[in-house]
């Protein structure tokens, strides 16, 4: 299993041809001028966040003239294209608990929104709490893109709670990806009047449709792995990696995990000593037509994250437009409610191998019901969670935060 090269499909170049339906574009000076502002962007850090903005940037070509204002991660700024994409990182000294120290990142922000139309904040990022607190441009509409509750760095809440909530009565459209948000948010009951609900979207037909290597590469991967289950994400604690490769000492099956991060040496040697090394491989970065092809393959797509800094795990959704069933974990966020418990999932709860591996072995030994819930979840994948309607709702959000702006002026 080790030995497995899953990377046979050449670089996907379509990556960042995002298109939104709504044909040819209009002239530029009818394009709403949007800002999208968050900590990074690619390709310094890939996939969550990121993904999202390019995915809204791209996308909304046709109708936004869009651009990005993040930091370094750590060292010099500057301005970019990105994948067509304009792309301006401020200087940073340094990054403390995963949050850039940029000095400059505030000024900048004022600047950019006094010449867009709207800004999208990508929550959370204090600095952009903090400086929307301090001044705002009354003229520009503030849309906040709520992802996630500050959950690792929870013990600095004390001190920029205050600044998130002032963002937050300022702000105009609250967007969040499902209503449990809202519910479990101690920051948005409060301002639940300003929320709306769009979830994410991702584009369903292109990860069904497969090219003929595609086809003979996913018959070549089952036939060598016949009880195989996926799992993606960053290689970081809340993925809940290490719990899935302990649950794998009791699953009669094969495990390859995606992805990259700080924890890739720890997991290997959990690996090694797990004794696990021809049962579980961690592949790296994938192209996505390998990825494509691997979520074809597997029998099971798992997410086990173990905390709620797991938002809604896209993907899930991902695997669901693939036909996969899905094992994800019970956290009190939009995860359960993306794959649901008995319908597309099996849900356990976090942290728990013991009950992570009885559903991975149910599913790997039950093949039909594990096929009518990949079913359920393809069409759940093209109702809910169509990348058109990820794009037409944002926009419509954008939109009206815009014209009620420009009517209270």
């Amino acid at each position: 299993m080790a030995d497995v090269d899953f990377r046979l499909a050449a670089p996907d170049v379509h990556r960042g041809d995002v298109r939104d339906g709504a044909g040819d574009p209009p002239s530029a000076t009818t394009l709403l001028k949007v800002a999208h502002a968050f900590k990074v962007f690619i390709p310094e850090v890939n996939g969550g966040i990121p993904e999202v903005m390019r995915l809204l940037a791209a996308g909304l070509s046709g109708r936004c003239r869009s651009e990005v204002l993040v930091s370094r991660v750590k060292g010099p700024g500057g301005s970019e294209l990105v994948e067509g994409i304009e792309v301006h990182r401020t200087s940073a000294l340094r990054s403390v608990w995963s949050m850039p120290i940029s000095l400059a990142y505030p000024v900048d922000l004022w600047s950019t929104a006094r010449r867009v139309d709207v800004v999208d904040y990508h929550a959370p990022f204090p600095l952009v709490d903090l400086a929307v607190s301090l001044w705002f441009p009354q003229r520009t509409a503030l849309v906040v893109h709520w992802h996630s509750e500050i959950v690792a760095q929870r013990r600095i809440l004390p001190v920029v709670g205050p600044f998130i909530r002032r963002a937050l009565r300022r702000a105009d459209r609250i967007i969040v990806s499902a209503p449990v948000m809202i519910e479990q948010s101690p920051f948005l009951k409060s301002v639940s009047a300003k929320c709306v609900v769009v979830p994410y979207g991702i584009d369903v037909d292109r990860w069904t449709k497969l090219s003929d290597a595609q086809r003979h590469r996913i018959q070549e991967i089952r036939a060598l792995h016949p009880r195989l289950i996926v799992a993606t994400g960053r290689l970081v604690p809340y993925k809940g990696f290490a719990v899935l490769i302990d649950a794998m000492r009791r699953v009669k099956g094969d495990l390859v995990i995606v992805g990259t991060g700080p924890l890739e040496e720890p997991l290997r040697r959990q690996i090694a000593a797990s004794g696990l090394q021809d049962r579980v491989t961690l592949v790296g970065y994938l192209e996505r037509q390998d990825l494509q092809s691997l979520l074809h393959a597997c029998r099971v797509f798992t997410l086990p994250s173990v905390e709620k800094s797991e938002t809604f795990g896209i993907a899930q959704a991902e695997a669901m437009a693939c036909g996969r069933p899905i094992v994800n974990t019970n956290l009190p966020t939009a995860v359960p409610w993306v794959a649901r418990d008995g319908i597309e999932a099996l849900t356990v709860p976090p942290g728990s191998p013991a009950r992570l591996a009885e559903a991975l072995n149910h599913l790997l030994d039950h093949e039909e019901m594990a096929a009518a819930m990949g079913r359920r979840g393809r069409e759940r994948a093209e109702f809910m969670f169509s990348l058109k309607s990820f794009l037409d709702r944002t926009f419509d959000v954008y939109r009206q935060a815009s014209e009620e702006q420009r009517r209270h002026r």
